[in-house]
């Protein structure tokens, strides 16, 4: 067991040698990501809800999925409607500790509540044979209808197979669902070999799937600089538009190392994601139809 104090909170971790990937990745890293990381990640995570995808036996195992808080918790942990919030560093190590590698956030905050979401958040979905190549005309794509509804996006990998694109708004939570709904529509029926926006699996070989569900207040997304499951530890990255052009990227070029020294080079891509963003546009639905 090794104590540590966390800006003033004091934790026991423990097994800091256990593998938490199948190539050797420890616990200690994991904890040494998140701290390293937490300058531009505890951002996007503050005031807003975390579910936590645990993985105690290693991301080669089953993991399981957490929403409330649990009852062992230190007494300092925020939690806010059963679910806990990570406001600190120390937080986030805890949770680090508790192999929880994958951090989900809603796309609200727990002082405006669900009702009142601060972005819109596209995720794009293949379905194989389509890949991130795929994604990666969508995306830009969504960017420039986006852009045509004032609305600026801002790109990440999920850490898998997909992307997701996030633009700061001001609106409610119905204008959002319904707003994402109607252009997830709009491009499934202009590219309909390409791209669907339908929930059933069946049809979707070789589509990119836009999931605007994601907007729906229960739902959470995977958060920027999140780690992900996997063979080898990948993290949710957000890339410059200019990369997305380019291309040649996988999910598996994203390592802890490399996301950290990218932070050194580009600080926070998402950080615009941060402040308010504009108002949906009114009667946007309408022009959506005469596309």
């Amino acid at each position: 067991m090794t104590k540590v104090e966390v800006d003033g909170r004091r934790l026991e971790l423990t097994n800091l040698d256990k593998p938490l990937y199948p190539d050797g990745f420890t616990k200690a890293e994991v904890i040494d990501y998140y701290t390293r990381v937490a300058p531009v990640m505890l951002p996007h995570l503050a005031d807003r809800q975390v579910t936590r995808i645990r993985y105690p036996s290693g991301a080669q195992a089953d993991g399981f999925f957490e929403k409330n808080a649990p009852a062992a918790k230190p007494s300092w942990v925020r939690v806010d409607g059963g679910l806990i919030v990570v406001d600190e560093l120390a937080t986030l190590v805890w949770l680090a500790h508790l192999a929880a590698l994958e951090l989900h956030t809603p796309q609200w905050t727990a002082t405006n509540g669900p009702e009142h979401p601060d972005r819109i958040v596209f995720d794009l979905d293949p379905t194989e044979p389509a890949g991130l190549d795929e994604c990666r005309a969508v995306a830009q794509a969504l960017r420039d209808r986006l852009a045509v509804d004032g609305l600026t996006a801002y790109p990440k990998t999920s850490g898998r197979k997909g992307m997701q694109v996030s633009c700061p708004v001001t609106a409610t939570a119905a204008q959002i669902a319904d707003y994402a709904r109607a252009l997830a529509g709009e491009f499934a029926t202009a590219a309909p070999d390409a791209v669907t926006d339908q929930m059933a699996k069946a049809g979707r070989r070789g589509k990119i799937f836009i999931d605007w569900s994601q907007n729906n207040p229960s739902k959470t997304t995977v958060c920027v600089y999140s780690l992900r499951a996997g063979p080898s530890p990948t993290v949710s990255t957000p890339v410059t538009w200019d990369e997305i052009a380019q291309g040649s990227f996988t999910a598996a070029d994203f390592t802890p190392a490399v996301v950290l020294r990218r932070i050194d080079e580009y600080a926070d891509l998402h950080a615009p994601l941060l402040s308010a963003g504009p108002a949906l546009p009114t009667g946007s639905r309408k022009r959506r139809r005469r596309l």
